[in-house]
């Protein structure tokens, strides 16, 4: 009996049994908030449809969104950026008040036009709910980690009914090139759960038919590559603008609720002036035409501006959605000079500019697999990969971390990639300075 409990599986069972208690309770909260958000979420985009002069309102909504934050929010405002800054290094308990905030302000963005996704929501919320959870059970720093990752992992699949991508993203997300295995079997756990919960609320998620994948060959291979590559470009200019929007806004506007409120009116004016309604909201019509049928190649353009504009102005909600539109399009056009099905490379942007944007390409590999099926697996691969490294050291996530450099140029480890242009800029100054006083 001594021997048995000194062996490593044995004691394993209590550490099993601590986390699946602990992701159950993590996946039950994320997905039921997930479900309620995307429930509302429908309602929103319903209620705009059906009344289209809501759009003159957006200002106004902004505003609303805006103060709400300002007065309330500050201490939550940095959104997914806050919660890795707290797996990375805890300091305090993420206000509960981070959940009805990003909720109602996600519902009140997608009601009245803007032009936001849904993945930051479902991830703060999955986030925000999980510290609770820690602060209940008063659980060690450590533990306190892997629990915030849980959560990450348990509102992403749950909002997207991918539970293998949502557990891998809660792991990927962290830094770039490297991974915390001791957080496998919580996230695992936790991105399951969570999306088992959500659809037993009801909800249900889109269907994008593939259709008939081309066969790999050395054309297709080299084809899928440079889609890839274009794929990461456009991943790593899509972060870039966003970034920069919101920062000449702050720079412009001093008063926080003013700057949604005039990217709502510039919003709104452009869709009155241009009579179309495309490239507001989730854009999910849109995303499952691209898969049907050839698309313009301005669809791709037109929500990477609209998108932009309302990220940087001020606008609550995630990135991922209107990613997968901008990839999805952007692939459907490219499609004739690849020589590719227009629906495989509508597919494979969906998720690769998601890759190069986020810096996750395992995450969106499976994501591809999960809603695409098997046989894109290796296409999936390649697009995610290439796109991950032609975006370079940039994401939409600030709060990211350097692990480990994407190719051989030497980074300091642990960076946040909102600090590396300070980083690149003294290191070349110092260079210059070797070079001009050797």
């Amino acid at each position: 009996m001594r021997a048995l409990r000194s062996l490593e599986q044995w004691e394993l069972l209590p550490y099993i049994g601590k986390w699946l208690l602990l992701a159950c309770a993590v996946a039950t909260l994320a997905g039921t908030a997930s479900a309620w958000f995307l429930l509302s979420l429908d309602w929103a985009t319903q209620t705009r449809q059906a009344t289209p002069w809501i759009m003159a309102l957006l200002p106004l909504a902004g505003f609303v969104v805006g103060w709400a934050y300002h007065r309330l929010g500050k201490p939550v405002e940095a959104g997914n950026n806050l919660i890795i800054d707290e797996i990375h290094d805890p300091r305090k308990v993420i206000p509960c008040r981070m959940v009805p905030l990003v909720f109602i302000g996600t519902v009140v963005s997608h009601l009245f036009g803007a032009s936001v996704g849904r993945e930051g929501t479902a991830v703060q919320m999955g986030g925000a709910l999980a510290d609770q959870v820690t602060a209940l059970f008063r659980l060690r720093p450590e533990d306190r980690r892997v629990l915030l990752m849980a959560g990450m992992s348990a509102g992403f699949a749950a909002v997207f009914g991918t539970p293998l991508a949502g557990a891998i993203f809660g792991l990927e997300v962290l830094a770039i090139g490297r991974m915390r295995y001791d957080a496998l079997f919580p996230c695992v756990m936790a991105g399951i759960l969570a999306d088992r919960v959500c659809l037993a609320w009801g909800v249900h998620h889109t269907v994008y038919a593939i259709g008939t994948l081309a066969p790999m060959t050395a054309w297709t291979t080299v084809a899928v590559l440079v889609a890839g590559i274009i794929f990461g470009l456009v991943g790593l200019l899509f972060a870039t603008a966003t970034h920069r929007v919101a920062a000449w806004m702050k720079r412009l506007v001093s008063y926080p609720p003013l700057r949604p409120f005039l990217g709502g009116a510039v919003i709104a004016g452009s869709v009155y002036l241009l009579h179309t309604q495309a490239y507001i909201g989730l854009g999910i019509p849109t995303i499952v035409a691209a898969f049907d049928h050839p698309l313009p190649w301005w669809d791709s353009v037109g929500k990477f501006g609209y998108t932009v504009a309302s990220l940087g102005s001020g606008f609550k909600g995630g990135e991922v959605t209107p990613l997968f539109f901008i990839g999805a399009t952007l692939g459907n056009s490219l499609a004739p000079w690849l020589h590719l099905p227009f629906a495989m490379l509508a597919g494979l942007g969906f998720v690769a500019v998601f890759a190069g944007a986020a810096n996750t390409p395992l995450a969106t590999t499976v994501m591809a697999i999960e809603l695409f099926g098997p046989a894109i697996a290796p296409f999936a691969a390649i697009a995610c990969v290439a796109s991950y490294l032609f975006s370079g050291h940039v994401g939409i996530y600030h709060a990211q971390r350097l692990g480990r450099a994407k190719h051989l140029r030497h980074l300091p480890e642990d960076l946040r990639l909102s600090d590396l242009p300070a980083y690149r800029r003294r290191q070349h100054e110092a260079q210059a300075s070797e070079t001009h006083h050797p």
